[in-house]
């Protein structure tokens, strides 16, 4: 359905002028070109098509505006036509010319004619033909400059819609005009044929075509000309002739499947420490799981708080889908020993691929939530906190710097969980439901059945299948089929696992089962992201019951199938194993209610079976193909006849496919007949020959193969084209295809668009910014379109629930992004177009996330390659590129189009070298639709041919053709204009190779010259391949040739050429009625990508031009230039107007040294010699005589001139070649090396104007600190000789605050620091702060410049209605509303710290580097760069091996590139000496020695290399011969020692330069291993202008722990630096000032020394200037502070994946000037020893356990148990309290623990030895806490534990006064309480609760203890001492208990009285009453009888 409008003239128009014209109807606008200086006739003949999704109604309007165009204004309207379109929903097609009416309604004299056509989908009205305009097409002529533009957004005006004609061979509709297109597209476009899209979904290349006339930026391009200054400036670049045209879709480039490929994964996990682990006195041990893989941490003794700091690795070897479905589990065990395997506490459990989609792929410090598999009813089990990252090849971790680890304590803020996912999550039942299965392929041999057959006589399917289901490491099969192709199953499989699930991906598996060979027949993973939407209106996973379909192996059954991995679900499947039935769906489980069961195990129950149609209507599809080319066939297959087969599930596979002959009558069912007639109905009369027994025919009669070259076959199709067709039943679900579709098409628009973008930014282009523009606004509608287009069809039958979410949630998103597209359109400006592309980045990988269709429905075509039967190679294609639909935006992208197809090998089969060259390529023409619709499914065919029909029968022939012939055939001759190629392929074993070229087009080939020795040849070679026969019409082909293959190989003296890469190209085609003129000829040279595999290979610089042959034969084509040069003989060069124009240029080359040589056929090279080559050009470096003496030239700089092209994109490589000079004039190569680009070193003169050049007048430099970074009020800890606490940055006021508040009637003191006390450490962690501190506010700086970005947005909407977008005061003003006050604040507060910060003194720092000092400083390559020399082939496999194993030694020097003549006042500058030209004031090279001093502070994160996963490092520092081995100090078992280590080493340069600083493990046995080493070249360094022998510290003093270190004083610094600059000064001038050249600094001049006595002194203001050396004019540059640097540790054994970090600087001292002082001291600080003592006065309110023997009552018998962290062993406890009746207990008893405390990391150091058979001790940190318990002591079974409260002696609450005052919420961090800290506050006495976990797994008291807490210094503890318990010295007195706890036995009566009479004596008297009562009533009545008798006998 569409309705298309050609604007054909506007006539009567006013004036001159340039004008343009807007056509629009429901809502989209297209815009024609621009036609310039019109006078009273607008000729603008263009159409426009709109594809509507629903019927035209008679009152809708169309509307043309016609303006008066101006480039810097906004056009101005001439006048309006508007039409109502009830005439054209009648006719279908009419001409109408009208005039048009002005602004006030008013008709005015202009008229407008246009043609309207609309055709509707059920075809009732407009069957019309393209031929049926009514204006003869070809009445422009070419020249009157209208190059057709496709400006019309979103869909072209060639009509090749929805089946427009049953004609064949119509015209296209603008066959006469010349659709030129020049898109502003690239240099290295990655692929020339992206160009080709089919123009319904292109766009104007250069412009965005739907743009408001008001937008300014539209004003300054024109809309369309094509003849604009700005393309044709860099047309020599970039002129992109390809054409438009919708015939043929673009090829895929890359070959290989990557899937599938093993790779090096390393996953380390650091367990830090478990908290709140629910059990009593247990002992914890954590297993971490991955795979099966298990390791174990030690076991730590009665604590629910471990602290284990105990680090793991696994490494792996494996694909990546492999690697990232593997589960790591953590699990708690209590108790577990080598007897017991110990009960499982809690665990959790996430897939490697979450972890490795966290940014830096880790997880860093997170508390892990444990739960109980097998009690989902139970809570939370406990947390456990560590680090999980994992490492693939080349991915670097960055570890977030450790300092202190305080913030990490918040456990709910730091959970380990991904993004997104809520903390609290839930348990959930995950239902997997299986209902049937078919087309399962036979997986017995047929021998085994037919002796079956014979024994028992029965025929059964061989195969027995069952499903099995793989989540969350857990797996659940269903029950076997036994001898099934089609079982049904109705099983669901129930996962019980913790909502949302960390384990993204579901396993299913259709499997056979088998006692021998149980094998997996076909293998589907479901994502759940794609079946759920975690959003406010998301919904949970949900799917079908839909089919999904499973890919795998071919067919055939095989014992050994060699493609087993692909059913296994690696690797991409190579055809169809079968369709699956199934559902998922999720219920969140309400752990609360009493009848789930609360075990996590699998389940498998029956389920009741689905409707039939469940899935959707049974239809009837049609596929067909045609096969117009097969070339490029691979000779390796031989040349037996070859055929292809095409199939779509089991359809048209005649092989090994349908099992059973009834399996299509089946799929009829019962609807068979009544579809055939609706077939009949529907075809029109040339179909109805018995259409409903169509046979398919899907395979191409086979044919003998002819030789094109030594490498390839073709087959000789000619004109006539085999074709092939197959009837398949699917269930009708093209909606979920077509949605996909939408999108698809949508993001390959967006791609393409952001590829032009990046080209752009590349080749620096102009306005990149518009072309992104474009591409939103593109983005924008397209999503709009979407949403119209997607919400139809809403209750088609078998729609799931997932179909309907989806969509919903499908269109919030595309809403969504058309709105974001839109905001950040109106946000792109030339300055933020690098970060606005990274952010549309998100938007693609966001359409392509919801594109993907979990849902499947028809299965996916294979195309088979067989020669004799067997199968060779094949292509895949997805139903969804070739399905077809009425609506254009949802066929698919390839459907009825010409595709090139490259068949590639099976499997493993496919992956390295053998899968690089292409087995076929392809030219396809494919269809699928549904049967009903099939009468246009030719239409996309090149025109020109007629049908061949089979005969079926007298008369009667098949509908659908089984061959094409063509009548048309074209002559033409291809000229391939090969210049040169660059960066190629390193094939030989020199490291280099000898490339030659083959060009492949259609059945034709040619080579050119083979280039010996060399990765960069320029061939200039001119290619003609005559008589070129190509099918179709001519018209068709000059818009979209077929492509050329041009593939690289290295000629080898012996053997066959080795393949180096592949590119593809488009010709530019010239018809024979065409002139050869510009612009489109000749055509411009081009870089296309070259590809090896899936790596790219270089690029190749050549033009295509394909030249139709006339009828009067060749000599109408343009002349050939012969050979200029007949030294070439036969070859043609690259003619002149292509060439590119070059200019002289001269080359000057610096020649340092070289280094590091390897060597050359085992002998050593001894006089080696540097080769420079350019464009033909080149020059010799001198010879070095003796390499191992002096490894540098002699000459230093030489120079040769060379003819190079004047645009520098098209510069040439410069080549670096290392030869050995050998006896007898013997040359060997060492090494080369390309430069690939000379951009770099090409010379450019200053600009004078800069502000760097202006030298006139006195400029003040401000020096004032910039506004000092605000610290989180830091505690900088000295060493362990002090108390001394720095408070880093607290303000004065803060401090005045402090002081005034008391804190529990003591002050506290902040004591000011004393200089002696600090040390190189404070410094260090002072800087570490301040990195740390740095990082933040990066993160802070990002957020706000988010949140500015919305606000600039926000006003920008706002101001978008003015008429000039909100004139710059609009905005800002908007902006200064929206928040001042915040920045005031800021501002004032800053002012206020910096003011505070003078006031005060603090602690100098020095530069912590988080990454190697080269990377800041651009590898020091500031003069001196370092060229890597290669030698030796590049590796085979994908990950090429590692570029550092063919680096033989480097070369040192650089180059300088510039035109000729040079600018005078370079030459004529004071001391320019013309012997080193451009290279002015450089060093000498003589040898020189030099101290170098290394520091090593410490190493983070090393790799362990012992079994008990830690490592004994040591450093080893080589340089040279010499090497130091630090053996003796090595540091036992630890991941992350410190050494804080100087070593000296005397070196002379250039011979010693590379430092290597190694960290190797210490073994008692057997050799040390290296853990990692790093590289330093420290000549670079000492060499470079950022002077990086000593880093300037901050500030300059002559004593104490920031002493000066170099031996130069600042002033002697900026007195050299100011010298070798050529600049004026220093000059000191009074009051604090210098002069460096015009530039004037302030500073102070006092200096204390260490007597405090004031000097005068320059020093501070040279300092000042070197800090600021970057702002000096022309000479100045960052010159390198005091630092400490971290570099990565690699291991040459794992390449690419880091192996630990080491902090280090080194610092160079020349030995010919004064020797330095001593190094400085970094050793590590010493823990100072304390001793606690702990007085444990009295208990209260202890829980009462026991019953009392006898009396039953409740009572303790109370002990305390205390110890410090990780030192369990010392575990104290007091005496026993016995009976305690009330929980009362007294015990006045004193523990001591005496340890050892490092102040600056808040840690306690213990050495204590692993085990029994350990060698040394181990040192381990652990954090200060102190833990106590209370118990019941029982005489016969284990004591009962109470309660426990551990304190952190850093920051513990502060005690209760009274017992009563102490509750729960001291523990329970609700509430904020004061802290206090035993190292500041010595002494605390008080009461603090115990607590433990009850059932409920809730915290309760259990009881109250009061203690004393008193800390001394080892010294103090001497000189007072105290003994433990209540021993002397200094004992306490006993408690005063009550009698009973004294033994019962021993006193009973005194027991039982305290006992009874205590307590029950008001009950005992009651008693005993009673009993008086009693006997008295019992004596009443015993003595009554007795008394009546005496009564009545009257006695």
């Amino acid at each position: 359905m569409a309705l298309i409008v050609h604007l054909k003239t506007v006539t009567d128009l006013r004036g001159k002028g340039d004008r343009i014209a807007k056509v629009a109807f429901r809502g989209l606008s297209f815009y024609t070109r621009v036609l310039e200086n019109c006078e009273d006739e607008a000729r603008f003949d263009e159409t426009f098509r709109w594809p509507i999704a629903s019927n035209i109604d008679g009152n809708e309007m169309l509307e043309i505006q016609v303006f008066n165009y101006s480039k810097v204004f906004t056009n101005r309207l001439i006048g309006t036509f508007r039409m109502v379109l009830q005439k054209v929903v009648e006719e279908a097609q009419l001409e109408v010319t009208d005039t048009l009416i002005d602004d006030n309604n008013s008709s005015i004299r202009t008229s407008v004619t246009i043609e309207i056509k609309y055709q509707t989908m059920d075809g009732t009205v407009g069957a019309w033909n393209d031929g049926e305009f009514l204006e003869g097409p070809n009445q422009h002529s070419e020249n009157d400059g209208s190059f057709h533009f496709e400006t019309d957004s979103l869909l072209s005006g060639h009509s090749q819609s929805s089946g427009v004609s049953p004609g064949r061979s119509h015209q296209s509709l603008h066959s006469g005009e010349r659709t030129f297109r020049k898109a502003g597209k690239g240099v290295f476009s990655a692929m020339k044929l992206s160009k080709t899209r089919p123009p319904k979904e292109d766009k104007n290349k250069d412009e965005p075509a739907v743009l408001e006339t008001e937008d300014l930026d539209r004003k300054a391009i024109r809309l369309g000309g094509g003849l604009d200054p700005d393309t044709i400036s860099l047309a020599s670049v970039t002129a992109l002739t390809t054409n438009v045209s919708n015939k043929r879709s673009k090829p895929d480039i890359k070959m290989e499947p990557s899937a599938g490929r093993p790779m090096d994964y390393q996953v380390s996990i650091t367990i830090i420490e478990a908290r709140q682990l629910v059990g009593l006195n247990m002992d914890p041990v954590i297993c971490v799981e991955i795979g099966d893989d298990k390791k174990y941490t030690s076991t730590k003794e009665s604590t629910n708080c471990p602290y284990y700091n105990e680090y793991f690795v696994f490494e792996f070897h494996v694909p990546p889908d492999v690697m990232f479905d593997k589960i790591i589990k953590l699990s708690v065990i209590h108790s577990k020993n080598l007897l017991r395997s110990g009960t499982l506490v809690g665990s959790f459990k996430l897939d490697v691929g979450t972890v490795y989609s966290q940014a830096e792929h880790q997880f860093y410090h997170k508390w892990a939530i444990l739960s109980d598999p097998d009690d989902i009813t139970a809570g939370v089990k406990g947390y456990l906190k560590c680090d999980i990252a994992v490492v693939g090849k080349g991915d670097n971790i960055k570890t977030p710097h450790k300092a202190n680890e305080k913030d990490d304590d918040d456990i709910e803020g730091n959970l380990l969980l991904p993004d997104g996912v809520p903390s609290e999550r839930q348990w959930a039942r995950f239902y997997v439901k299986i209902y049937k299965a078919e087309g399962l392929p036979r997986m017995n041999t047929s021998i085994m059945a037919n002796v079956k057959k014979a024994l028992i006589g029965e025929n059964k399917d061989l195969v027995d299948p069952y499903v099995q289901v793989q989540f969350a490491g857990q797996k659940g099969k269903t029950s076997v089929q036994k001898s099934s192709y089609e079982p049904t199953w109705n099983e669901q499989i129930i996962f019980t696992d913790m909502f949302p699930p960390l384990c993204k991906r579901m396993k299913i598996q259709i499997r056979d089962s088998d006692k021998v060979n149980d094998v997996a027949i076909g293998t589907h993973f479901v994502d759940l992201r794609k079946i759920s939407n975690e959003g406010d209106k998301g919904f949970l996973p949900t799917l079908g019951p839909a089919w999904v379909n499973m890919y795998g192996s071919t067919r055939n059954y095989t014992l050994m199938d060699e493609h087993q991995d692909l059913n296994e679900g690696l690797g991409e499947g190579v055809s169809f194993r079968a369709r699956l039935l199934l559902s998922i769906a999720v219920e969140i489980l309400d752990t609360s209610s009493t009848d789930i069961t609360s075990s996590t195990e699998v389940q498998v129950e029956a389920v009741p079976q689905v409707s039939e149609n469940c899935t959707g209507k049974m239809e009837e599809f049609f596929l067909f193909g045609a096969f117009l080319e097969a070339t490029m066939i691979d000779r390796k297959i031989g040349d037996k006849p070859i055929n292809f087969e095409v199939t779509i599930g089991n359809y048209g596979n005649q092989l090994d496919g349908i099992t059973k002959p009834n399996i299509t009558k089946k799929k009829e069912g019962g609807e068979g007949d009544e579809e055939e007639s609706e077939l009949l109905q529907n075809s029109s009369e040339d179909e109805a020959d018995d259409d409903g027994d169509m046979v398919s025919v899907s395979a191409t009669p086979p044919m003998k193969p002819v030789v094109t070259e030594r490498n390839y076959f073709h087959l000789p199709y000619f004109e006539k084209k085999p074709c092939i067709y197959i009837k398949s039943w699917w269930q009708d679900q093209r909606r979920r295809l077509y949605n996909a579709i939408i999108m698809d098409k949508i993001a390959d628009k967006l791609e393409e668009g952001l590829n032009d973008v990046n080209e752009m930014i590349k080749t620096e282009k102009p306005y990149p910014e518009r072309r992104l523009r474009g591409v939103l606004e593109e983005l924008s509608s397209g999503c709009s379109r979407f949403v119209t287009l997607a919400n139809k069809d809403q209750n088609q039958p078998g729609r799931t629930k997932l179909d309907r979410e989806r969509l919903k949630s499908c269109m919030r998103e595309m809403e969504n992004m058309a709105q974001q597209a839109k905001t950040l359109r109106s946000q792109v400006k030339k300055n933020t177009v690098k970060d606005k592309l990274k952010l549309v980045m998100n938007f693609l990988q966001k359409l392509r996330f919801l594109a993907d269709e979990p849902q499947h429905s028809i299965p996916e075509v294979f195309i088979w390659m067989m020669s004799n039967n067997k199968r060779i190679a094949y292509a895949r294609i997805p139903s969804k590129d070739i399905l077809y639909s009425i609506v254009d935006e949802e066929t698919g992208k390839d459907c009825g189009k010409v595709k090139t197809v490259f068949l590639k090998l099976p499997g493993k089969r496919g992956f390295g070298p053998a899968g690089w060259t292409v087995q076929a390529k392809m030219e396809v023409y494919m269809w699928l639709g549904l049967n009903k619709q099939r009468k246009d499914f030719l239409n996309g065919l090149p025109s020109g041919f007629e049908e061949n029909k089979a005969v079926k029968g007298p008369g009667l022939q098949s509908f659908p053709p089984i061959s094409l012939t063509y009548i048309k055939k074209q002559l033409f001759q291809l000229r391939v204009h090969m210049y040169q190629a660059r960066s190629l392929f390193a094939a030989d074993s020199s490291g280099l190779s000898d490339p030659f070229a083959r060009v492949f087009f259609s059945s034709h080939s040619q080579c050119t010259e083979v280039l010996n020795e060399t990765l960069c040849p320029t061939w200039d070679q001119l290619l003609v391949f005559d008589d070129v026969e190509l099918y179709g019409e001519v018209q068709e082909l000059r818009d979209d040739p077929p492509i050329i293959v041009i593939e690289i190989y290295d000629q080898d003296t012996v053997g066959k050429a080795e393949f180096m890469g592949r590119t593809f190209a488009k010709p530019v085609v010239k018809m024979s009625d065409e002139k050869y003129c510009t612009p489109r000829f000749p055509p411009q040279l081009e870089y296309y990508q070259i590809y090896r595999g899936n790596a790219t290979a270089g690029d190749l610089l050549a033009a295509f031009e394909l030249l139709q042959i006339g009828p009067a034969g060749k000599s109408d084509l343009p002349a050939i230039d012969g050979p200029t040069d007949m030294e070439r003989g036969p070859i043609l060069p690259v003619p002149l107007g292509i060439r590119p124009v070059l200019s002289k240029y001269r080359v000057e080359i610096l020649f340092w040294g070289l280094r590091d040589l390897k060597r050359v056929n085992l002998a050593q090279v001894d006089r080696p010699r540097v080769d420079i080559e350019c464009a033909g050009k080149g020059v010799q470096s001198a010879l070095i005589q003796n390499y191992k003496k002096n490894p540098n030239f002699s000459t230093l700089v030489k120079w040769f001139e060379v003819d190079l092209p004047e645009n520098e994109l098209l510069h040439p490589p410069l080549n670096v070649r290392v030869v050995d000079c050998r006896a007898f004039g013997r040359y060997t190569l060492v090494g080369s090396h390309a430069v690939s680009s000379l951009r770099k070193f090409i010379y450019r003169p200053p600009d004078k104007k800069s502000q760097n050049w202006n030298t006139t007048g006195e400029i003040l430099v401000n020096v004032e600190p910039e506004v000092p970074v605000k610290k989180m009020d830091t505690v900088v800890k000295l060493d362990a000789g002090s108390d001394a606490v720095v408070k880093v940055d607290v303000t004065d006021e803060e401090k005045d605050k402090k002081k005034k508040k008391k804190k529990g009637g003591e002050e506290i003191e902040e004591e000011e620091p004393d200089e002696s006390m600090l040390d190189w450490w404070s410094k260090y962690f002072a800087s570490i702060e301040t990195l740390k501190e740095h990082l933040r506010q990066q993160e802070a700086a990002a957020a706000e410049a988010e949140e500015k970005d919305d606000l600039d947005t926000a006003d920008e909407t706002k101001t978008d209605e003015s008429p000039i977008k909100g004139s710059k005061g609009q905005q800002s003003k908007g902006k200064e509303k929206a928040k001042p006050s915040k920045e005031d604040k800021k501002k004032k507060q800053q002012i206020n710290e910096a003011l505070d910060k003078k006031n005060k003194q603090k602690i100098d720092e020095l530069k912590v580097y988080d990454k190697e000092l080269e990377i800041e400083f651009d590898n020091f390559e500031d003069w001196l760069h370092t060229f890597n020399l290669y030698r030796g082939k590049i590796g085979d496999d994908d990950d090429n091996t590692a570029d550092e194993d063919r680096i033989v030694g480097r070369f040192k020097g650089s180059m300088c590139v510039y035109k000729m003549p040079l600018p005078e006042d370079v030459t004529k500058e004071a001391g320019f000496d013309p012997n080193f030209g451009m290279f002015q004031g450089i060093p000498s090279n003589d040898p020189i020695n030099v101290l170098v001093r290394v520091y090593v502070v410490r190493a983070t994160d090393l790799h362990p290399a012992d079994i008990n996963g830690k490592a004994d490092p040591y450093i080893v520092i080589k340089l040279g011969k010499t090497e130091i081995k630090d053996k003796e100090n090595y540091i036992s078992k630890q991941l992350n020692p410190v050494f804080g280590k100087s070593f000296d080493i005397e070196a002379t340069f250039p011979m010693e330069s590379m430092l290597t600083v190694s960290i190797f493990d210490w073994d008692l046995v057997g050799t040390d291993d290296l853990i990692g080493e790093t590289k330093i070249d420290l000549e670079n360094r000492y060499y470079s202008k950022h002077r990086a022998t000593c880093g300037i510290s901050q500030t300059y003093a002559i004593h104490g722990y920031n002493m000066w270190r170099d031996p130069m004083k600042p002033t002697q610094i900026l007195s050299k630096l100011s010298k070798d600059g050529k600049l004026d000064g220093p000059h000191f001038g009074p009051g604090g000032r210098v002069k460096v050249a015009n530039r004037v600094f302030t500073g102070s001049i006092e200096i204390e020394d260490e007597n405090g006595q004031k000097k005068q002194t320059d020093e501070h203001l040279a300092l000042t200037v070197l800090h600021h050396w970057e702002e000096i004019p022309r000479a100045g540059c960052k010159l390198v502070t005091e630092h400490v640097e971290t570099r990565p540790l690699l291991n040459p054994e794992k390449p690419g994946i880091e192996q630990g970090r080491i902090e280090m600087w080194v610092d160079m001292f020349p030995m010919d000037m004064p020797a330095p002082g001593a190094a400085i001291d970094i050793s590590p600080r010493k823990p100072k020893s304390y001793e606690l003592r702990v007085i444990i006065w009295n208990t209260d309110d202890v829980i009462l356990e026991d019953d009392a023997f006898m009396t039953g009552e409740k009572m303790s018998d109370i002990y305390v148990r205390g110890w410090l962290k990780g030192q369990q062993e010392d575990k104290q406890d007091t005496d026993v309290h016995y009976h305690s009746l009330t929980g009362e207990g007294n015990f006045n008893w004193r523990f001591i623990f005496p340890f050892d405390y490092l102040m600056a990391e808040e840690k306690i150091v213990i050495s204590k030895k692993e085990s029994m058979f350990s060698w040394d001790e181990t040192e381990y940190k652990i954090p200060a806490r102190l833990t106590l318990q209370v118990w019941d002591a029982d005489h016969f079974s284990a004591d009962d534990f109470l309660g426990a409260i551990e304190l952190d002696l850093n920051r513990f609450p502060r005690g209760a006064k009274t017992s009563k005052q102490c509750s729960i919420d001291m523990v329970t961090s609700e509430v904020e309480l004061p802290t206090v800290s035993i190292f500041k506050q010595k002494r605390v006495k008080g009461w603090w609760p115990f607590v433990a976990r009850n059932e409920n797994d809730e915290l309760e008291l259990t009881g109250k203890v009061e203690a004393e807490l008193h800390l001394l210094t080892a010294e103090e503890a001497e000189k007072s001492p105290a003994g433990l318990a209540r021993n002397e010295p200094d004992p306490l007195e006993k408690p005063n208990r009550p009698d009973t706890s004294f033994i019962w036995f021993m006193n009973p009566l005194k027991s039982i009285r305290y006992f009874i009479w205590h307590n029950y004596r008001w009950l005992l008297l009651k008693i005993l009453a009673l009993i008086l009562i009693l006997l008295m009533v019992g004596l009443f009545i015993y003595s009554l009888p007795g008394y009546l008798v005496k009564k009545i006998l009257g006695a």
